[in-house]
């Protein structure tokens, strides 16, 4: 006789720039989905916005690999493997998560480039441009200015709502993140790569704003493009005509929201109980 447990958890990831509670209307809806759901921040992040404002040296020269293991070791915590749901840097962690056994299933919403992504189009460089643009932001903290916000993020937005969610978001952001996706490339040892041609893990949802500027639409289907040649694990793509990438905060965010909970359906996530854990693989 199976003893049903919960189904998996979900982690959600933020990216640069927007604070981990931002994520509280999502966790809001996959609690009534069923799912037990929760939003933990970078390592340096404080409870609030208003706390990670005041104090945003604690991010200073936070990197991606730093970011990656502060989650794995919640995940080895709590011995069940999450579904992992990143937006922007969040869906590279995300992606980062599920390429080294630490989840069931991720969601890449809009997600920084993996090494390997050659496409560089003027809006990404322009909305990286205020990190990028000083080499001594690699191991500061840098915040964005709220016409740096949105172009970045509202640029899909009315200007009212734009300045709304740039006044109820935003938190500094560590610069290291930004130059280390930027140089990927040309290093042996990017903590952006991902093995997309090998490995065996579970489904994968990569999606596109289709007006995102951070991360345009062109930047995320050359990922796809690179997970397209692994025959052993799926990859799926979504975009959303009109949107950018403040997607998962803005008015349309249960649009987004509810698109994901039907993929996760369509892949057996359905929130309800299931008869045996997925537990993480001994190293």
């Amino acid at each position: 006789m199976s003893v049903a447990i919960p189904a998996p958890p979900v982690l959600f990831v933020h990216g640069l720039w927007i604070h981990s509670s931002a994520w509280q209307p999502w966790i809001d809806l996959f609690t009534e989905r069923g799912y037990r759901a929760s939003a933990p921040g970078w390592p340096g992040d404080s409870e609030s916005v208003e706390a990670t404002r005041a104090n945003p040296d604690a991010l200073n020269d936070v990197g991606i690999e730093a970011i990656c293991h502060h989650y794995a070791d919640l995940i080895d915590a709590e011995k069940t493997l999450p579904i992992v749901i990143g937006h922007s840097f969040g869906g590279l962690i995300a992606q980062e998560l599920l390429d080294n056994g630490y989840a069931s299933a991720a969601v890449a919403i809009d997600p920084a480039p993996i090494k390997g992504v050659k496409a560089l189009p003027f809006s990404q460089l322009k909305s990286g441009f205020p990190v990028l643009g000083n080499p001594a932001n690699k191991k500061r903290t840098v915040a964005l200015t709220a016409r740096q916000f949105e172009y970045a993020f509202g640029n899909a937005l009315p200007e009212e709502e734009s300045q709304t969610l740039f006044d109820k978001w935003t938190i500094p952001g560590p610069g290291r993140p930004l130059f280390e996706d930027a140089t990927a490339n040309f290093s042996k040892r990017s903590p952006a790569a991902v093995n997309t041609r090998t490995a065996v893990r579970g489904p994968l949802l990569l999606t596109s704003g289709s007006v995102d500027h951070t991360v345009p639409k062109k930047v995320t289907l050359e990922v796809a493009k690179l997970y397209a040649q692994n025959d052993l694990s799926f990859t799926d793509y979504l975009e959303f005509e009109g949107k950018g990438h403040s997607l998962t905060i803005d008015a349309g965010w249960k649009q987004v929201a509810v698109a994901v909970l039907d993929w996760l359906a369509a892949q057996g996530f359905t929130g309800t109980p299931t008869p045996e854990p997925a537990t993480r693989p001994a190293a």
